[in-house]
């Protein structure tokens, strides 16, 4: 009796180490599927706000229809040949005038913007595509938009992303992916629209043509779900996860950067009040 009792001690002690070592080694492996790669954060030169005018509600003027002081590509030291100033508007061309074999990429304002709102027009050109960064880290070998939330900017009457995504939210200025802008009102390509992206302590708001069209908080278990329900999740891509989930990093902030989608885009009237 006490033998087979014994027997049968050990066999359950057995098949429980068994089961313990299958749930470990399974849980492991779900570790090291969404293990985060290696990665490393760019510290390329900045510029000082001080040596630029402010408006007269105190916001920076960072674009003012003449210069692209301030401005350079993305992980670059320099502005790239499909940005330029067309008539007092900042441009990305796909194939600009007179250029041979032009670099593109996204530009970014090199100063990092904590707390601010910024504010700027634009217009897309048929079937177009592009969008606004900000929070951003220059990430070597890496796109901006692996760090960064996105603002969209779109021709939604022609071009496919407008019925890609869940609800609409991947129409202009939704939060990419993510959360759809409602209500919907942007205007046609060819037309300008005004925006603004308000950042104060982790609480975002796009506004587009004056009306509040989206609001979310980072750094929360709710900005956690939409990252793991979008595009940017942990298993989908764990690194765009780690960074979109602490977006802004350690000091919370970050560059401010329009796309470079392929597609003629022009801005204007860019401006940012630090709050």
């Amino acid at each position: 009796m006490h033998v087979n009792m014994k027997r049968n001690f050990m066999y359950v002690i057995g098949a429980a180490m068994l089961v313990s070592s299958v749930a470990c080694s399974a849980q492991q492996s779900k570790k090291a599927s969404s293990t985060v790669p290696q990665y490393e954060v760019l510290n390329l030169p900045k510029v000082d706000l001080k040596n630029f005018k402010k408006d007269a509600n105190g916001a920076y003027v960072i674009f003012d229809g003449t210069s692209l002081n301030g401005w350079r590509g993305y992980n670059k030291e320099k502005v790239p040949a499909k940005w330029s100033i067309e008539d007092g508007m900042l441009k990305f061309s796909k194939n600009p005038v007179g250029v041979t074999n032009p670099d593109g990429g996204d530009l970014i304002f090199a100063h990092d913007f904590k707390n601010f709102e910024l504010e700027f027009e634009w217009k897309i050109s048929q079937s177009g595509n592009s969008g606004v960064f900000f929070l951003a880290k220059e990430v070597k070998d890496q796109p901006i938009y692996i760090s960064s939330p996105e603002y969209q900017l779109l021709d939604n009457d022609n071009h496919p992303d407008a019925k890609m995504g869940v609800d609409g939210n991947r129409k202009s200025g939704s939060l990419y992916d993510m959360i759809p802008a409602k209500p919907q009102n942007g205007n046609p390509a060819g037309q300008w629209n005004k925006a603004k992206i308000v950042v104060n302590k982790g609480k975002v708001t796009h506004y587009q043509n004056d009306a509040k069209v989206v609001e979310y908080t980072l750094w929360t278990n709710d900005w956690t779900k939409l990252l793991q329900a979008s595009k940017f999740s942990e298993s989908k891509w764990p690194l765009a996860f780690e960074l979109l989930n602490n977006v802004g990093g350690k000091t919370k902030s970050g560059v401010i950067g329009f796309q470079d989608h392929g597609d003629d885009v022009w801005l204007k009237n860019i401006k940012v009040k630090v709050l």
